[in-house]
């Protein structure tokens, strides 16, 4: 009955994204495929009876973090305050965020997955679902490398150290697929942290879909997470036979996502107020920033420019890939030409600001801490 309704009402179109339309006849509740119950009260009393976090013993906490540095930088900050709590962290993410993290004095675990392949598949396809045949098979080796290094990640000693290390607790963002699979396997409690809205509301769609009518908007997670769901279900299923000793999970039972754990949306409340019918288990924590700029030193070049003349307008795209980087390039010099602007270009994972003659009034520049650099910048254009 799911699956009929699924293929009646959903699309995904060919940039990725879910649209659907909720005809007339089908009430709300026909569509709960088990990913959230509807909350309706708005005072989350329960918060406050929460233990007093000094009655909690040092733990070995890992963080199972899945996506590109914007996605990995917010848990490097919640790390290092867990360790002023007296706990013991490791990060597993990305290769790539190796010497990112141990530079903030945090353990490192590499998890599968190249965060490049995956930010280049998520640009192309505008989020997890893929807009093409070609890009499936792409997508489900990436997610089937994450699904099957998050166990070696709660349980293998430390690869520089070969001090032992057995999770205690997980920190996950959603992307990491298999995060709720492990907790059930070790029995151990499960967060979840991410920086947009992946539960469901009846105040704004989902992220990754497209819908017009207000009464669809809690049923475009469901069908968003169902549809993830269908597409990688066999690799959870055959993680948690192979590996974690588990029975499968059914066809359609509660997808991949479980209502019953804590989440904690990173943004800030005054951005986007917590939903009325998210329950206390739910909540919007703030941005969780990293203060890199006290020791950062900038090198003598970017100093002298910034003295040069007035603030200028920084462009970066971050670890978004940019498909033409060099006419990308060319738009953004020429854009800063004609309003007598000076500009500050991040390469970024997308390669911009490779110039084929220097110009005076552009700086391109690789990574930099924005909590400095946007302070010297007059504005800031930005994915």
């Amino acid at each position: 009955m799911t699956l009929k309704w699924l293929n009646r009402l959903a699309t995904v179109q060919d940039d990725g994204t879910v649209q659907f339309d909720v005809p007339g006849d089908i009430k709300p509740q026909n569509l709960d495929f088990g990913t959230g119950v509807v909350y309706n009260g708005s005072n989350d009393k329960g918060a406050a009876d929460a233990p007093d976090t000094r009655d909690i013993p040092p733990l070995q906490i890992v963080m199972l973090i899945v996506g590109t540095r914007g996605d990995v930088q917010p848990f490097v900050a919640i790390g290092k305050r867990l360790q002023e709590y007296g706990h013991r962290v490791r990060l597993a993410t990305h290769s790539n965020f190796k010497e990112f993290v141990l530079t903030a004095g945090l353990e490192f675990f590499a998890l599968g997955g190249d965060p490049k392949v995956l930010a280049g598949y998520m640009v192309k396809n505008k989020g997890f679902l893929p807009s093409g045949p070609s890009e499936i098979q792409l997508q489900r080796s990436q997610i089937k490398d994450i699904i099957f290094s998050l166990l070696p990640a709660c349980l293998n000693n430390d690869p520089d150290t070969n001090i032992p290390f057995k999770a205690d607790a997980i920190i996950a963002n959603p992307p990491a697929y298999g995060h709720t699979h492990v907790a059930e396997a070790l029995k151990v409690p499960l967060h979840v942290f991410f920086t947009m809205p992946w539960t469901p509301t009846s105040e704004f769609p989902h992220p990754l879909s497209r819908v017009k009518q207000q009464v669809g908007y809690r049923l475009s997670y469901q069908i968003v997470d169902a549809l993830i769901w269908l597409g990688i279900r066999d690799m959870v299923n055959e993680f948690r036979k192979k590996k974690l000793k588990l029975r499968p999970v059914t066809y359609l039972s509660g997808s991949y996502s479980s209502p019953d754990v804590p989440y904690g949306y990173i943004w800030s409340p005054h951005l986007v107020p917590k939903p009325k019918d998210w329950g206390p288990k739910i909540d919007v924590v703030g941005f969780c920033f990293l203060d890199l700029a006290s020791n950062y030193v900038p090198p003598d070049s970017l100093v002298e420019w910034l003295g040069d003349g007035i603030p200028p307008i920084y462009v970066g795209f971050g670890s978004l890939p940019v498909q033409e980087p060099e006419k990308m390039t060319t738009i953004i010099v020429q854009a800063l030409e004609i309003t007598g602007q000076r500009g500050i270009i991040n390469k970024g994972w997308g390669g911009l600001g490779n110039l084929a003659e220097a110009k005076r009034f552009v700086y391109s520049l690789d990574n930099c801490p924005h909590d400095w650099l946007f302070l010297q910048c007059a504005a800031v254009c930005k994915h």
